[in-house]
């Protein structure tokens, strides 16, 4: 018996290989994967360049930590500037060491302006992570049972309602940033309008707010763009990354511009493995397939075609209730919970998830090719179907 703490709910499998968008089981059985080890498997399994990459550099260097420079570090953060517009950079392990780095930020910024007690507008249905302050900022009661007392200073709003968002900034002065996620991943693969952006983005100009967007998850190419945000042509002030910036590799950053630029100083933040020489080639080497290959552009197209395809050969069928999402982030929602779908799909040789319960969420590597996105479709309507007694 595994010495594994009881933190995960582990489905009965376990997989020795992959290769592209196969993963294969310790029986041999071969499964398309269309979850991407939730969205972080960008160049999915065994890559040639990331795997040629990796080895080359854990023959030279993989650690040495902060106290010195670390040339990797620079390079990865000028790349990231450049594709987002923005000024600075930090390093992390993760998205929710991201998100509390941009939280930290946030207050810092806020007690500069002479505000004892800080606020950040937040959304529902988010997730930031599960750190104490990063699980304070989600939201999603269920995660958040058991961890009491929370952290404070957090003022919770609907998820793309910009009048909840002029209320609170007409009624709280001690707000300084708001924290949303474009599109909602744990909360159900929930898109935000592009106006809804815009606006948020107005605002926040017009009070002196941070705006800071958890790109954690949809961000790296996925939807099309660079980063989700890019879709309504605004920038944030302070932007987290993780996910499928290193395509396996652990690695987070939380950048910073305009008036979230300049906020942090030595000793005001830190990690010891943040922006380390593996992590740091690992990213850059996933930008580089990125852009080299096209994958941007394929990520909308197959997107659009998969989703395409699903509300063709779903249509009038009674249970499912949409089928949304951007580029290869994917949402088909039923009208009751489907966790079973899980397993059903496994059975079929398909890897996916549900999330809030209603919610099949696929998030396949950027590498789907298009005999793969037909694959998933035609392994995944059947599935539905018996489930729903079609």
């Amino acid at each position: 018996m595994s010495h594994l703490m009881n933190t995960y709910s582990r489905l009965p499998i376990a997989f020795t290989h992959g290769q592209g968008c196969r993963l294969f089981d310790e029986q041999g059985k071969s499964y398309l994967d269309a979850l991407a080890g939730i969205a972080v498997n960008t160049l999915g399994h065994a890559h040639p360049r990331l795997t040629q990459a990796l080895s080359a550099q854990i023959g030279r260097l993989m650690h040495t930590s902060n106290l010195y420079r670390v040339r990797e570090a620079e390079v990865l953060s000028d790349r990231l500037a450049a594709l987002a517009g923005m000024d600075e950079v930090f390093f992390c392990n993760s998205g929710c060491e991201a998100n509390e780095a941009a939280i930290k930020l946030a207050r810092y910024y806020g007690h500069g302006r002479g505000i004892d007690a800080p606020a950040i507008v937040v959304m529902e249905q988010a997730f930031h992570g599960r750190t104490l302050a990063t699980l304070s900022a989600t939201g999603n009661r269920k995660v958040q049972a058991g961890f009491e007392p929370l952290v404070s200073g957090f003022v919770r709003v609907p998820f793309d309602d910009i009048a909840a968002i002029e209320q609170v900034a007409a009624n709280n002065p001690n707000v300084v940033a708001v924290l949303f996620e474009p599109i909602q991943g744990e909360g159900g693969i929930n898109v935000a309008h592009a106006d809804y952006m815009r606006a948020l983005r107005r605002i926040c100009d017009e009070r002196e707010w941070l705006f800071m967007v958890d790109e954690v998850q949809c961000g790296i190419g996925r939807t099309g763009a660079w980063f989700a945000h890019q879709h309504a042509g605004i920038k944030p002030d302070v932007m987290t990354l993780a996910k499928g910036l290193g395509s396996g590799v652990p690695i987070g950053a939380c950048l910073a511009a305009g008036r979230g630029a300049n906020v942090f100083k030595p000793g005001n933040h830190g990690s010891t493995f943040g922006g380390n020489p593996l992590a740091c080639i690992a990213a850059l080497t996933t930008l580089d397939v990125i852009e080299g290959d096209g994958l941007m552009v394929r990520a909308s197209a197959l997107g659009g075609s998969i989703r395409d395809a699903l509300r063709q050969a779903l249509a009038g069928l009674a249970g499912v209730v949409d089928i949304r999402g951007d580029g290869l982030m994917i949402g088909i929602e039923l009208d009751r919970p489907c966790g079973e779908l899980v397993r059903l799909a496994q059975d079929a040789g398909l890897l996916i998830n549900v999330t809030a319960e209603r919610v099949i969420r696929l998030l396949p590597p950027l590498v789907l090719s298009d005999d793969e996105a037909r694959g998933l479709v035609a392994i995944l309507v059947p599935v539905i179907r018996g489930f729903l007694g079609a």
